[in-house]
């Protein structure tokens, strides 16, 4: 990566700023998005260019969306990528994706997410996971523990449903605070998110899957009868055949989705 790209900008603490510096890490990370110009490829928060500038290499055109103003400008000034870069200045989270659909080809989304912003851009973009063919991410690695627990383990909650629900989930790669500058005080890793074409247990209002999986969730320590005792009753656990003493770590996705839609059908 070109050092002239560093030129002058200091990591930012409000943008959650770590920028990717290690040239191997990189490699694997652009071979797993797999640029290619049969997709629309979108870039969240492109910072310095660390993974812009190889993945824009083999390909066409790369749309990008990033907040950070002075960024932008960068970018648009760039010697090699500014022909090829398709900017979007604003804020991911409230950014319609479905608009940047061209004819029959999906996105494939990819970014280096700052960890305040990732839950909520991640709930954000499932709204969207029709459009999508895949996702992949840097997070923090404890995030991509939580997406790809299984029931029964600590990392599993809220997250891991709705992003199960979604989507089949990968870890790809662990990536060691080392690769970035400044260094991170933690872990992180890459996952790849690939949207359903067919979800295998179909929920008929994904609102109320997430309204039920926040009300499971918010005590953790309790059973699921006692957190979900307002809307579900026992002979409606008795129905489902679910044992409503367990935490609701315990519950799996598809129980979550059979309550959800036992919810639709009592409306």
């Amino acid at each position: 990566m070109s050092n002239k790209v560093h030129l002058g900008h200091t990591a930012r603490k409000r943008f959650g700023q770590n920028f990717l510096t290690d040239q191997n890490i990189i490699n694997s990370i652009v071979g797993a998005i797999s640029p290619d110009n049969e997709h629309i490829m979108v870039e969240i928060g492109p910072g310095l260019g660390a993974l812009t500038e190889p993945v824009a290499d083999g390909i066409e055109k790369l749309t990008v969306v990033e907040l950070d103003r002075d960024l932008v400008e960068r970018l648009k000034s760039h010697p090699t990528l500014k022909h090829k870069l398709v900017i979007h200045q604003g804020d991911a989270l409230k950014f319609d994706f479905s608009q940047l659909v061209q004819s029959d080809k999906q996105l494939k989304v990819f970014g280096n997410l700052p960890y305040n912003i990732s839950t909520p851009l991640m709930f954000h973009l499932f709204e969207f996971s029709q459009y999508i063919k895949n996702m992949h991410f840097m997070l923090q690695k404890e995030v991509v523990l939580r997406l790809s627990a299984s029931p029964g383990t600590k990392a599993y909650g809220r997250l891991t449903v709705m992003a199960q629900y979604f989507c089949q989930i990968m870890p790809v790669l662990e990536v060691p605070p080392g690769s970035f500058t400044p260094a991170p005080k933690v872990d992180s890793a890459v996952v790849r998110l690939v949207p359903f074409k067919t979800k295998p247990f179909p929920c008929q209002d994904v609102e109320v899957l997430r309204h039920l999986t926040m009300t499971a969730f918010n005590m953790r320590r309790k059973t699921l009868r006692n957190n979900l005792k307002q809307i579900i009753s026992d002979a409606d656990f008795e129905l489902l055949g679910i044992d409503s003493t367990r935490r609701p770590e315990q519950i799996s996705v598809e129980e979550y989705v059979a309550l959800a839609n036992l919810l639709c059908n009592k409306k």
